[in-house]
C-alpha cells in the first residue's frame, strides 16, 4: 500500500486529484488539518513521512516543499511550473517520456494543460522528421476557466456584471507554458503560443496549424496521421480520431475526463492541415495526468481511477 500525501489539497487541481482517487484502497492518504496546512513543520513531517507526494502549490511553495525533503525515498510529483524543464525531472506525459521513465522516477514534473496538447500533436511529428526542429510553429488555443485557479473562476463565477463569453490573453508572448512546449518537442525556435479563455468551467482545444507544400518534406495529411496513430497506438488514453466529418470542433468535447483526442484536418488541394487536440484542462491536462503518473509509480495499471 503507497501513503500519500497532496500539498496544496484545497486548490482547483489537488480537489480534482482527490476525487480521483476517493474509495482507492490502493492509497493511504495523509491530511493536515485546516489550521495545520500552512504550518511548516507539519507540512515537513507529512512530505517526509509519504511514499509519494503531490504538490498543487504556486511555484516558489512548490520549490519550498521540494527543498523540505530531507529523506531519500519520498518521491515528487509536481503539479507546478517549478520544475517542467529542470534537470533530474521526469516530464509527467507518459506517451511521450516513456512509461517506465515516469514509473521509475523520484522526480515527476506534470504537464501544463496547453502543453500537453501541442507536445502531443508536435512531438512525434517532429521525432518522425516531418516538421523540422527548427520550423516556426503557431499555436492557438482555447480553455475554460478553472484553467486560471481560483482567482479566474471567482472572476467569473461571482455574479457581479457580465463575464466576458470569450477573451484572448498571453499579449506579451511570455506564457508559462512555451518554454516546455519547446523543450519537450525538441525545437529550436519557440512556438508563437495564442491562448485564450472561454466562459464555460473545463475543456480545451489546442490547434496548431501547416502548410503542408511549406514543410521541407511536403507530408501529406494521411502521413501526419498515420504518425501520429503509430506513437499512441498503445495507449488507452490518447486516440487519434479518423473519419471525424464535422464542421465543427466543441471545447467541451472532453470536458470531465481524462481522455486526449486528436485530429488532422485538411485542405488536400491547397495543401493545409489543422492539427488540433481535444482535452479538460482539469483531466488530462492537470489531475488526470497526475493520477495517471501516480498509478506507474506505484506500480498499478495507468488508467486506473482516470475518467474514460
Amino acid at each position: 500500500m503507497t501513503t500519500i500525501f497532496i500539498d496544496g489539497a484545497v486548490g482547483t487541481t489537488g480537489l480534482q486529484i482527490g476525487e480521483r482517487l476517493a474509495g482507492r484502497s490502493e492509497f493511504v492518504q495523509l491530511t493536515l488539518p485546516e489550521e495545520k496546512r500552512k504550518d511548516a513543520i507539519a507540512r515537513r513531517d507529512a512530505l517526509n513521512a509519504a511514499d509519494i507526494v503531490i504538490l498543487c502549490l504556486p511555484d516558489d511553495a512548490a520549490r519550498e516543499a521540494v527543498a523540505l525533503i530531507d529523506n531519500p525515498h519520498t518521491r515528487v510529483i509536481d503539479a507546478s511550473t517549478a520544475h517542467r524543464i529542470a534537470p533530474g525531472w521526469i516530464y509527467g506525459f507518459p506517451e511521450v517520456s516513456g512509461r517506465a521513465a515516469v514509473a521509475e522516477a523520484m522526480r515527476v514534473s506534470n504537464p501544463g494543460c496547453y502543453s500537453t496538447g501541442f507536445i502531443a500533436l508536435v512531438a512525434p511529428l517532429v521525432k518522425a522528421g516531418l516538421i523540422p526542429a527548427d520550423w516556426p510553429l503557431t499555436c492557438n488555443a482555447v480553455s475554460g476557466y478553472s484553467g486560471g485557479g481560483k482567482s479566474m473562476i471567482a472572476e467569473f463565477e461571482s455574479g457581479e456584471g457580465v463575464p466576458p463569453a470569450w477573451r484572448t490573453y498571453g499579449l506579451r508572448l511570455n506564457h508559462k507554458h512555451v518554454p516546455e512546449m519547446r523543450e519537450r518537442c525538441g525545437l529550436a525556435i519557440a512556438p508563437l503560443f495564442a491562448p485564450a479563455v472561454a466562459n464555460l468551467f473545463s475543456g480545451m482545444i489546442v490547434e496548431v496549424p501547416l502548410h503542408l507544400a511549406a514543410l521541407p518534406s511536403a507530408p501529406t495529411a494521411a502521413a501526419l496521421s498515420d504518425a501520429l496513430a503509430a506513437a499512441y497506438e498503445e495507449s488507452p488514453i490518447v486516440r487519434v480520431v479518423s473519419g471525424y466529418d464535422e464542421g465543427t470542433l466543441a471545447i467541451e468535447r472532453l470536458a470531465d475526463t481524462d481522455r486526449l483526442d486528436l485530429f488532422v484536418f485538411a485542405d488536400v488541394a491547397n495543401q493545409q492541415a489543422r492539427l488540433a487536440a481535444a482535452l479538460d484542462n482539469l483531466g488530462k491536462g492537470a489531475a488526470g495526468a497526475a493520477v495517471q503518473s501516480l498509478n506507474l509509480m506505484a506500480g498499478l495499471p495507468e488508467t486506473a481511477g482516470l475518467r474514460l
